[in-house]
Parts: structure tokens; sequence; C-alpha cells
């Protein structure tokens, strides 16, 4: 079978049918309509402010999968509002590289820096910066030489067994084996993200909870799928998710061929702690999206990624001590706010989050603004997340400590979710989802003062002290 129209061979309904199996549709939930504004905060919808857009996944921004992605509407009313034309953005917590593509379609210049080496791999295809239309012909091609493949890669992952039936691991191993071999290239690459998506629809993790986790559903699943044309199936999911691709990439051609002769330039850095990772240009503005309270496990959410495109577990394990839930806090963020909240927290665990959190969150901030001119703005994305049934008001907390260190406060603006897709099959902290989140406005005055808090360790344990890498891991593909 070497014909790149399976859906022709295999029937219309087989990409729904594999789905169903495999993917089950979670319930959305509508947030409870409220029109009152308060303490200053401009109630808004930023789908409604940026209708250009009217799809969050367009052009490139829905290729790859990742958790708790930056829409892009938020970052174009960002862009649009506090930036000009080759200004240059800074996003310590790039994720999947969202503020990169609206920087670049913009015509401003970004600084990406992310702890997931993900970002490497992720972002020479969201901004493909080819000229000419890729050919359907030349990556059907390159899909079934794929099929014919006999050379295996099997990732460096101790556990890899444990995820897979013996006979979808062997199909994987050799698509994998086979794309590995390549000089590279944009086909190779695009055919990658597809096996991507591939390798966790047909493992034993779990689909509807972001992170790791094989379940007896999934087992039962994948055990019923075996019974069936599942090879057939798998392949028709490569093939599709290819196909689908490579339009989006012609469209970003065709949509970037009618700009000016430069677009933007993007540096993105995976890998890298941007606590402490210096960032390698001063900088006119900073449009990010902290990851939220009780939900920063992003290297164990998308390991199984990770493996696959070549990496080890030494690299993945030390870079998962630095997630938040891992590590130590180096010092103690004070606020009113926050320490209001630290004074209701009665477990000794919870108050170690939450100094983790906003110390290594303030840290990457800080890091980041120090690079900001006097004038440039900070545009800070956040939820409101509650941390043992207790709401912590992340944009006031952040207004309280930046604005005593010499930034002013603008605004925030509060954009009401209309949906949200929630895990059902977890114990969810935050059952009915957050009803809102939050575009909080700092701009830098002339009196700020750099921190020194890189030399400062109020609760640094002397037996156990916090690992401060001297020098980011290298980024691989930047």
């Amino acid at each position: 079978m070497k014909n790149c129209n399976l859906k022709a061979q295999f029937g219309s309904g087989l990409q729904t049918h594999i789905e169903g199996i495999l993917f089950s549709t979670d319930t959305e939930s509508e947030a409870p309509a409220d029109d009152t504004e308060s303490d200053g905060v401009a109630l808004v919808s930023f789908r409604e402010l940026v209708p250009e857009i009217n799809d969050t996944g367009y052009l490139t921004h829905a290729i790859f999968a990742y958790p708790a992605k930056f829409i892009p509407q938020v970052v174009r009313y960002a862009i649009n509002t506090y930036t000009k034309e080759g200004d240059w953005i800074i996003d310590p917590f790039a994720g999947s590289g969202t503020v990169g593509v609206e920087a670049y379609l913009c015509k401003r210049n970004a600084v990406l820096l992310d702890l997931n080496l993900l970002l490497n791999h992720i972002m020479p295809l969201k901004i493909y910066n080819g000229k000419d239309r890729l050919d359907e012909a030349d990556l059907c091609k390159l899909l079934d030489d794929m099929r014919e493949s006999r050379h295996p890669f099997i990732p460096a992952w101790s556990n890899v067994a444990y995820w897979y039936a013996p006979e979808i691991l062997e199909v994987l191993s050799r698509y994998w084996g086979f794309i590995n071999n390549m000089d590279g290239g944009v086909y190779p690459t695009i055919i990658k993200s597809a096996l991507l998506k591939v390798n966790r629809r047909f493992s034993y993790t779990e689909d509807r909870t972001p992170k790791l986790a094989r379940s007896k559903r999934k087992l039962e699943a994948i055990a019923e799928l075996l019974k069936e044309n599942w090879r057939e199936q798998l392949d028709e999911m490569v093939y599709s998710l290819s196909l689908k691709t490579l339009k989006n990439l012609n469209d970003f051609v065709m949509h970037t061929q009618h700009q000016c002769e430069h677009l933007g330039t993007v540096e993105f850095h995976g890998g890298v702690d941007s606590s402490y990772h210096s960032v390698p240009r001063a900088c006119d503005a900073l449009i990010t999206s902290p990851p939220y309270l009780q939900a920063q496990e992003y290297i164990r959410s998308t390991k199984m990624d990770l493996f696959w495109l070549g990496h080890t577990e030494e690299e993945i394990r030390e870079l998962s001590r630095l997630e938040i839930p891992y590590r130590k806090a180096d010092r103690l963020i004070q606020t009113e706010t926050l320490d209001k909240i630290r004074k209701m927290l009665t477990r000794d665990d919870l108050q170690k989050r939450l100094d983790s959190y906003f110390c290594h969150t303030v840290n990457a901030l800080e890091n980041s603004m120090n690079q900001l001119g006097p004038g440039a703005t900070a545009c800070i994305f956040v939820g409101n997340p509650r941390i043992d049934g207790i709401t912590v008001e992340l944009w006031r907390i952040l207004v309280e400590y930046f604005t005593e260190r010499g930034f002013v406060f603008e605004k925030v603006y509060e954009d009401r979710i209309k949906t949200r897709k929630l895990f059902g099959a977890r114990k969810n902290k935050n059952p009915d989802g957050m009803k809102s989140e939050f575009l909080l406005i700092l701009k830098k005055s002339t009196t700020y003062q750099t921190s020194s808090r890189q030399y400062e360790s109020v609760l640094q344990d002397k037996e156990h002290p916090v690992r401060v890498p001297r020098k980011s891991p290298d980024s691989d593909a930047s």
C-alpha cells in the first residue's frame, strides 16, 4: 500500500473512528455571565478586540500539541498596543512559541526562553521562512519510503516498553529510524511533528490528562485497537497529519510572501532556566504568560516527545529537577497579598510550593525585565488559581512586588473565559476551572533598580543548596 490518499483506501470515517477509540472528547463548561467590574479591572474580550484572528490555531500555531497554550489574540493585542515595528520582545516562558510567531508576523523581533527543550524543535517549523510552496508529492514520496524502512530507532528511555504494545513500538521505531537518518530539511520535520501526535495516541498514556499516566481505559482501548486494522489506522493518521501541516506551512508562506523583504527575527533558547539565564540583548517589551500555580510540570507532560526526538534520560531528569514543584525557593517573595495567603495555609508542603512558585516566577520575570529600557512595557498574562481552596490573585501580587521596584502600574484587563476544556479523568484542584484570565500592564520608570537577588539566598538549605546553573544547556537547534 504505497499511496498518500489513505482516506480513499480506508474510508473517510477512519480518522473519526480511531479518535473515538483513543482520544475521547472532553466536555466544555461555560463560565457564568457576569458583566461587573471592580478594583479598576477593565473587562474585555481579546477575541473581539482582535477580530483579524478568528482561529487560535491559525497558520502554524496548532502544528504542535502543548499544554496551556498562550492564545494569539492576547499576544497580538499586546504587540499592536505596546510595541512598534522593529522592536525586540522578550518571553521568558515561551512554551509553544506563540509570542515568537506573532512577533514574526508583525515585523517585531523576539527572544524566547524556556526550560523545555521542545522549544528548539517547535520553532523552526512554526516560523518557517521558506519562500516557495511545499510540494505534496515530495512529502508523499517520503512518507511512502518511510513505511518500507527497516532501520529502527529506540529512544534512550528505559521505560519505553511500558508505554507501548510491542507491535506498535516496532512500527514507530522503524518510522523514527527512517526520519532520524535523514539529513534534515522541512519535509522530515513535518513528518516528525505528525509522529509526535501519533506516538501519544497509540501509546498507553491517558490522553485525557496532561501528564503521562497509564490508565485502565487506555490499556483496554489499545487492546481493542490491536484486534482491528491498527497499522492502517496509524498510517492514515501519520499521512493526514503530515498533509495538514504541509497545508499550514503553505498558508504561512502565502501569508508572508506579500510582506516586505524583512519580517521579524526570532531567537529561541530551549533547555534554559529563565530565572538565571542571561538575556542576550536589551529589549523593548516583555510579553509572557507564566505557568500557573500547581500546573508547572511541562517537562513531565512532554517527555515522551523529548525522548523520541533524541534526548536522554539524564537531560530530561536534570531539567525536571528545575521545574517548580521540585526545586526550593532561594529567596522569600513578600507582598501584602502574598503574605496574607501564606498565613492562611496550614500545610507545610503547600507553603513550600507557594514560596517556590513565586520565587522562581518572579526571578524569571525580573531577570528579563532588567533588560527593558526606561518606558518599556511588561505585559504579563495570568490567571487566579486556587491553592487549598484559597484564590491567589497573581496579577495583584505582581503589581505589589514590581511597583516597589521601579515599575508603574498601568492597567489590568480581565478576559472572561467563555469555554474551557476540563480534564475529567484527574482529581482537579479547581474542578470548575478558572473563570477569568488577566493581562497585567506595567511600565518601567527611570527609577528602576536592577535586582541583586542572584546573590541572595535567604531560604537556602546549607546541606542541600539550590542548584543554580552556571551555564544553561546549549540549544540544539537555535
